[in-house]
């Protein structure tokens, strides 16, 4: 998806499939889908179709729930949903199962943006896969963040050990029980089989999956396994799913 500049309050993206080496290219190579889709800015949701997908991007109401204040003050968890009155600005897709594999596939994205401004050279400034994943990342050091933010899942095993040492911390793993998960955490992808149903974290990840409470028992070697929060209550049962922007 690349999203052109902001003029006069309006936006719009163009959506690409992009196959083998132009799939691992920096740019918006592959075949486009869709062109000249609106960026929902207000309440209504402008939704875009190209052939059998279905493309939305714009600010809805965030559908993440987690406690977010008492993750930062020592998983002292209060129930409190931090996202609860958030709005987001998201990226829809929806992709016929068709259009992917016969067989499970690993998922993993990226955000890319220019690096002079000209659009002509890109560079990486986020990715990523599992959610709250990054809680490991910013724990590492300011050289070992960075290139695992610019990175790929190819290159993960470097990562191994050091998230590793972090388990170790949080969780009181010994060393090779640490080591061991780690292993699993890496690379970073998301993995989903189109033939079974969606169900953090085996299968993909739906909406109202708790996918912070399976890292925090994850993170605290089960010490602490619940924030007390829960799914909202404002997501659609058609696209784009997620439930109208909040007012304010």
């Amino acid at each position: 998806m690349r999203f052109s500049p902001s003029r006069s309050g309006g936006q719009a993206a163009t959506l690409c499939r992009a196959e083998g080496r132009d799939a691992r290219a920096a740019g918006d190579e592959g075949q486009k889908i869709v062109e000249h889709a609106p960026i929902s800015m207000g309440l209504e949701a402008q939704i875009t179709e190209g052939g059998d997908h279905r493309f939305f991007a714009g600010w809805r109401s965030d559908p993440f729930f987690f406690d977010r204040r008492g993750a930062i003050n020592n998983l002292q968890f209060t129930g409190a949903d931090f996202f609860a009155d958030k709005n987001v600005c998201s990226m829809v897709l929806e992709v016929p199962n068709s259009a992917l594999p016969p067989k499970a596939i690993r998922l993993w994205h990226r955000t890319l943006l220019p690096s002079n401004g000209s659009g002509e050279s890109w560079v990486q400034v986020e990715r990523g896969a599992r959610p709250l994943q990054l809680f490991i990342v910013l724990g590492l050091s300011t050289e070992e963040s960075h290139a695992y933010i610019t990175g790929e899942p190819a290159n993960d095993a470097r990562f191994i050990p050091a998230f590793a040492h972090a388990l170790e911390r949080t969780g009181g793993y010994a060393p090779e029980e640490a080591m061991r998960i780690a292993k699993a955490m890496l690379p970073e992808m998301l993995f989903y089989d189109p033939l079974h149903q969606a169900r953090f974290p085996v299968n993909g990840r739906t909406l109202t999956d708790d996918a912070a409470d399976s890292f925090i028992a994850v993170l605290t070697n089960g010490k602490v396994t619940r924030d007390g929060v829960g799914p909202h209550r404002d997501l659609l049962t058609e696209f784009p799913y997620l439930g109208a922007p909040h007012k304010a």
